[in-house]
């Protein structure tokens, strides 16, 4: 039985996670070994696995997908913060209100609350 899947993104630059996940996305530093930093939260999660032939609305697929408590209040900081949106935020027609924004290794992340 799986008990954890984690998505792996390859950079040179640990540092450059912290703004976008740790500050603005309010993830906790479960293990840091200086090569390899591994943010999450310590509630239990679901594990989850997607296949898409597009993202939806005939959108690019995503990278990663977050679901956050407050969607609009993310989308607030990420445009504040200067990263680029790329998909506007918007109330889908299968229960999400959701954005897509680029993160510092320029992976698209769909950010989403359900509604």
């Amino acid at each position: 039985m799986v008990k954890r899947i984690v998505a792996n993104i390859k950079t040179d630059d640990l540092s450059k996670a912290h703004q976008f996940y740790q500050d603005i996305l309010e993830l906790d530093v479960l293990m840091d070994h200086g090569w390899i930093k591994t943010l999450g939260n310590h509630e239990e999660t679901k594990i989850q696995i997607s296949f898409a032939s597009q993202g939806g609305n005939d959108t690019e697929v995503p990278d990663l997908s977050i679901e956050v408590d407050n969607v609009d209040e993310v989308y607030s900081k990420m445009k504040n913060a200067g990263f680029e949106v790329t998909y506007d935020l918007t109330n889908e027609e299968w229960g999400v209100r959701r954005f897509f924004v680029k993160d510092p290794f320029q992976k698209l992340v769909n950010i989403l609350s359900h509604h």
